[in-house]
């Protein structure tokens, strides 16, 4: 099989040096067939696939090896078997022919199982209510002229595809906790289920399958807004394949060109008119006699009605300095000289820090 490398030099050699077959075919030690085969197809690349591949004693062994094939296919991708191991398998049980032969069987009952899997998509539906999607993204801003990096939460109602976009300095517990709040607060409701990908503030570890062991005080926010968490399978981000959308909607739209605020609060509100804006102005993808804003105003008494604000903070412990000083996220808190000696609770919010000791304030720090 010619490399691409030996094509390229042949159509170097005659298109621009202006070389005659025969000279070529003598200088590249290939046939003149080849030269002409490579010049007057104009392509860049072959690839030989043997259409009749004979296997003289893998024969009446082929039922087996698909038998051993579909019950390794089935397992999970931890406990599956190397084709190696099946190759050793299947000689233990008689066969006495080549692993190559195996391995080309291998690679087109993939191929072809590939096929009939991928035929057998079924597009994802939502009624009213049932779920809506989580993510988040990294945009970049200018801040009182300063470059910044901001992360921007995404949360979207999967029947009628009503957005929400809110920016924060960081991806933080208590500002999950937030994007929710203000998106629930927004849309007047929630949905009975959540979708979600594996991000740390929400998931601790991941097990096989769907099972998932979730943070705590996470699990309190969904059942505070009486969600059922779902969390997608690991490099599946089809799984949440809207809200994927919308982030690069959002990206595409609202972040370009580079957008100009004072703070982060003059951008929210800039976010939250485009998203109802777009929402108003925008057909719905599937009822297209509609836009988003009407179909989400049909589904919005379906939803599950707004419980309000979760007092979503992430909560630490922390000790008091002999200066009346508390340490938290690289940051240093004065607290009341009366709390020095025991330790106190950090509770961190989005927009502010609470220092609680004995369930008393002993300080609290706007953001």
């Amino acid at each position: 099989m010619l490399v691409v490398e030996t094509i390229a030099r042949i159509r170097r050699e005659h298109f621009i040096k202006g070389k005659t077959i025969k000279e070529i075919a003598r200088d590249l030690k290939v046939s003149r067939n080849t030269v002409r085969k490579v010049l007057r197809s104009g392509e860049t690349s072959f690839e030989y696939e043997r259409q009749v591949q004979p296997r003289p004693k893998l024969g009446r062994w082929a039922v087996e090896l698909d038998g051993l094939l579909a019950a390794n296919a089935a397992k999970s991708a931890r406990e599956q078997l190397t084709l190696i191991r099946i190759f050793e398998e299947l000689r233990g049980r008689g066969y006495d022919g080549g692993y190559d032969a195996v391995r080309r069987y291998a690679r087109r009952w993939s191929k072809e199982r590939g096929q009939s899997t991928a035929a057998a998509y079924v597009p994802l539906s939502f009624a009213p209510g049932e779920a809506y999607q989580f993510d988040w993204s990294h945009e970049v801003v200018l801040l009182s002229g300063t470059t910044v990096v901001v992360k921007v939460a995404h949360v979207r109602l999967c029947h009628s595809r009503m957005l929400f976009a809110r920016a924060y300095p960081r991806e933080t517990q208590e500002m999950v906790f937030d994007a929710h709040d203000r998106a629930f607060a927004l849309f007047k409701g929630t949905c009975t289920r959540g979708i979600y990908d594996n991000m740390k503030t929400a998931v601790e570890t991941i097990f096989v399958g769907k099972g998932r062991l979730y943070n705590r005080r996470f699990l309190q926010m969904c059942s505070h807004y009486l969600v059922d968490p779902v969390a997608c399978t690991p490099a599946s981000g089809w799984e949440k394949g809207q809200v994927e959308n919308q982030v690069g909607l959002v990206r595409e739209r609202f972040f370009t060109p580079r957008l100009r605020f004072k703070n982060l609060d003059e951008l929210n509100a800039w976010l939250l008119d485009k998203c109802i804006t777009y929402a108003k102005a925008h057909r719905h993808p599937e009822l297209v006699d509609q836009t988003i804003w009407d179909v989400f105003e049909v589904e919005r008494p379906r939803l599950v009605p707004y419980a309000g604000r979760f007092d979503g903070f992430h909560a630490v412990t922390a000790s008091v300095s002999k200066t009346c000083l508390v340490r938290f996220d690289n940051n240093k808190y004065s607290v009341a000289a009366s709390a020095v000696g025991r330790p106190v609770e950090v509770q961190a919010y989005a927009d502010r820090i609470v220092i609680r000791q004995d369930g008393r304030i002993v300080a609290e720090h706007q953001l």
